[in-house]
């Protein structure tokens, strides 16, 4: 690969990830759903199905979710582009943390920073739910796939403490159950 066209790469990387970064209301799963949009639909960097093997890696991996970012960019540029992805989804939002923070906290029990704390909250559960209507499409997992989503989210809202594993096991147990059971 050329020198100019490495760096192209990290340039549209960055572009990409650095706004995702700024506007990642809740967690990193609010922006799967515009992730996708940008790296399979906009940049054609990956097809749908990359999108979601890449996600599921993600997903597998020690560490947030949004490693998504990391694991696009190698894809992307190599070890470099797993870089540049890397820095630019956690370094803007770390930085934009920290000073929010302190006028944050320097506010606390205001008025408007009840306000404004309440406001934000289906707003992220919102891009969460984006997201995962996203993956689902893209996976191609049919009704049962839908359906089975549907049981985790009332299982991890009535029980949130239920820890990750007894989630995947039910999956894994029911999506076995189901490919046994088609004809």
């Amino acid at each position: 690969m050329r020198e100019d066209s490495t760096f192209s790469l990290y340039m549209s990387l960055l572009a990409v990830f650095v706004p995702f970064s700024l506007v990642a209301v809740g967690c990193g799963g609010s922006i799967f759903a515009p992730i996708q949009r940008e790296s399979v639909d906009v940049q054609h960097w990956i097809t749908g199905r990359e999108f979601v093997e890449l996600f599921a890696i993600a997903r597998v991996s020690p560490g947030p979710g949004s490693m998504l970012a990391t694991v696009i960019g190698w894809k992307v540029a190599g070890w470099g582009g797993a870089l540049v992805a890397t820095i630019a989804l956690f370094l803007p939002s770390s930085i934009l943390c920290l000073g929010v923070a302190q006028v944050w906290n320097r506010y606390r029990g205001r008025d408007w920073h009840k306000a404004l704390e309440t406001g934000l909250a289906p707003i992220g559960a919102g891009l969460m739910f984006a997201g995962v209507v996203a993956i689902l499409k893209l996976g191609h997992g049919g009704p049962f796939a839908w359906a089975l989503a549907g049981v985790v989210a009332i299982i991890l809202t009535w029980r949130p403490k239920t820890h990750p594993f007894a989630v995947l096991l039910i999956g894994a147990v029911a999506f076995n159950i189901q490919l046994l059971l088609a004809p």
